[in-house]
């Protein structure tokens, strides 16, 4: 039972990355990779969970 448990949090934990991600990838910049440079692609992912948390 205990296995269960840890299961079903650990199920809870990932839905929620896995909701955030498909959050993210509403944003058509983040989604086609628009900006080639690795700081300036981190910086609109920063900025659209930022966004997408205060929504």
């Amino acid at each position: 039972m205990h296995c269960r448990a840890m299961d079903k949090r650990r199920d809870k934990r990932r839905n929620r990355i896995e909701r955030m991600f498909g959050r993210i990838k509403d944003w058509r910049r983040v989604a086609t990779r628009y900006d080639r440079s690795p700081t300036v692609f981190l910086s609109a992912i920063m900025l659209a969970a930022t966004v997408i948390f205060w929504l």
